[in-house]
C-alpha cells in the first residue's frame, strides 16, 4: 500500500491529508486563530468542590470552568481517603492540563496528572508506571525496551514509550527523556512564578505533532507544494524526526490539494449516505457522545444466495467504516449495525476483518464485540475536533436535527413564524 503526507501551511491554516493508494483516509485543519487545547498545561484556580460528584470546577481562563475529576489527581502520601475534599480546597491554586476539548455546553476536561509526549516517549512526571504501546507486540522488544529505560528515569516518574519508539537504541531514548525532563523543568519555575489562571505550556501545533508522531517506515512520501512550506517541514523533521526528512518531497503543482481533489473527497465524508462500490451503502448518524452506523445492501442482489449477499456487503463495509472512522476523526462510542448474520462463521469472519481494518488507524480503537441484538460495540480515542465541527456548523433553522416543519405544517401568519425563529 502507497502512503502519502500532504501538507499545506498558509498564514491562516495548516493542514495535513494522508492517502493510502489515493484514497483519502486522514485529513485535518488546525486554523492559527483557534489551535486545539488539548495538551495545554495551566496553573487554574479551584473555583467549586462537589463532593457528590467526586470533583472540581477549576478556572485556567477559559469561557468556562475546567472539570477535574478525582481519580484524575494524584493520590497523596499520606492515608488520607481519596476523595476529592480532601484532595483540593476551594482558592487552591493547581497545575492541570486538558485532556478533553471544551465541546458545546460543556467545559474542557482537565487531570492534574499531566503528560509530555516526546518523539519515543511520554513522560508522566506525577505517576511511577511504565507502560509500552500496545502496537509493539513482541515480548522480545517489549522487553528489552523495558529494561533500556528502567535505568534512566528519576524516582517517582512514569513514562510510556511510543510505538514509534520499535528498534530504537538507549541513546535515542535517553536523548528524547533528558528533553522531556527539561520542559518539565521549565514548566514548573513557570508555574511557581506565575499566579493563576493561566496558560503555563502551550502544546505544538498540528504538523509539529504530526511529524513528530510518525514512523519513517509508515510513509512513503510527504510532499508539499510551496518553496516556503518545505523549508518550514524540512526544519521540523530536523528538530523532531530527523528520520523522515529523505521523505520531503516538493511536489509539481501550485496547489496539492485540488491537485489530489482532497475538497471533492471531504464533501462526499460530510455526507450521511455513503454508498459501496457494490451497490450497498452505510448510514452515519452522530450525537454528541455516540455514533451509530447503519449498513444496507441497497443496490446490491448478489449472484448466489442471501448468506453470500449479506456478507459480501458487511465485508466491504468493514472497510469504508473504518476509513470514515478515522476521515471524520470520530471519538466516542460507536454502534454498528451490520445486516444481520445467522452464521457463526460468517459473523467471526466479520469481526476478524473488523479487527485487522482497525488496526490501520493511529488512534486508539477498543473493539468491544457483538451484542445479542447482532450490534458490533466499540470505542475510538477522542484527538481533537471531528471533521464535521472543524468544516460546518449548525443549522439556524433545524439546531442540528437535520429537518424542518413541512410546509403543510408550518404556520400560515408569516409574524408567527418570526416569533418561531427567535
Amino acid at each position: 500500500m502507497h502512503k502519502e503526507l500532504l501538507i499545506k501551511m498558509d498564514h491562516n491554516e495548516s493542514a495535513y491529508a494522508l492517502l493510502e493508494d489515493s484514497v483519502l483516509v486522514e485529513v485535518q485543519f488546525e486554523r492559527n486563530s483557534c489551535r486545539r487545547l488539548a495538551g495545554n498545561i495551566y496553573k487554574g484556580r479551584v473555583e467549586n468542590v462537589l463532593p457528590g460528584m467526586q470533583a472540581a470546577f477549576i478556572n485556567i481562563g477559559l469561557d468556562k470552568n475546567s472539570f477535574l475529576y478525582v481519580d484524575d489527581i494524584p493520590a497523596p502520601d499520606s492515608d488520607l481517603p481519596h476523595n476529592i475534599d480532601s484532595l483540593v480546597k476551594r482558592g487552591q491554586e493547581i497545575l492541570v492540563q486538558i485532556s478533553k476539548e471544551p465541546m458545546g455546553s460543556k467545559g474542557a476536561r482537565v487531570t492534574a496528572q499531566p503528560s509530555l509526549p516526546g518523539r519515543y516517549l511520554v513522560l508522566m512526571p506525577k505517576q511511577s508506571h511504565l507502560a509500552i504501546s500496545r502496537r509493539i507486540e513482541e515480548d522480545a522488544e517489549r522487553g528489552r525496551l523495558r529494561q533500556l529505560l528502567q535505568g534512566l528515569l528519576p524516582p517517582g516518574m512514569g513514562a510510556i514509550i511510543r510505538t514509534v519508539a520499535q528498534g530504537v537504541e538507549q541513546k535515542e531514548l535517553a536523548a528524547d527523556l533528558h528533553l522531556l525532563l527539561k520542559q518539565w523543568k521549565r514548566i514548573l519555575n513557570k508555574a511557581a512564578k506565575t499566579p493563576g489562571p493561566c496558560l503555563i505550556h502551550r502544546d505544538i501545533d498540528l504538523l509539529q505533532r504530526l511529524i513528530r508522531d510518525t514512523r519513517a517506515g509508515d510513509i512513503d512520501r510527504i510532499l508539499t507544494d510551496t518553496p516556503e512550506t518545505l523549508a518550514k517541514m524540512q526544519e521540523m523533521t530536523e528538530d523532531l524526526a530527523p528520520d523522515l526528512k529523505a521523505k520531503l518531497v516538493m511536489a509539481n503543482t501550485d496547489d496539492l490539494f485540488r491537485h489530489y481533489q482532497i475538497e471533492e473527497q471531504i464533501d462526499k465524508a460530510l455526507r450521511r449516505k455513503i454508498w459501496l462500490k457494490s451497490g450497498g451503502y452505510i448510514i452515519i448518524d452522530q450525537i454528541e457522545a455516540l455514533t451509530v452506523i447503519d449498513v444496507n445492501t441497497g443496490k446490491y442482489v448478489g449472484s448466489k444466495d442471501l448468506g453470500e449477499t449479506m456478507l459480501t456487503t458487511n465485508l466491504e463495509a468493514v472497510g469504508e467504516i473504518s476509513r470514515q472512522l478515522r476521515l471524520r476523526n470520530i471519538g466516542g462510542i460507536i454502534i454498528v449495525d451490520f445486516i444481520d448474520m445467522d452464521d457463526p462463521v460468517s459473523r467471526r469472519q466479520l469481526l476478524s476483518a473488523l479487527e485487522e481494518e482497525l488496526k490501520k488507524d493511529r488512534t486508539r480503537v477498543t473493539l468491544l464485540g457483538m451484542t445479542q441484538l447482532g450490534l458490533i460495540e466499540m470505542t475510538r480515542k477522542k484527538t481533537g475536533q471531528g471533521l464535521s465541527l472543524a468544516r460546518e456548523k449548525e443549522c439556524p433553522y433545524c439546531k442540528g436535527r437535520g429537518r424542518v416543519l413541512s410546509e403543510e405544517t408550518m404556520p400560515d401568519n408569516e409574524e408567527t413564524v418570526l416569533n418561531n425563529k427567535e
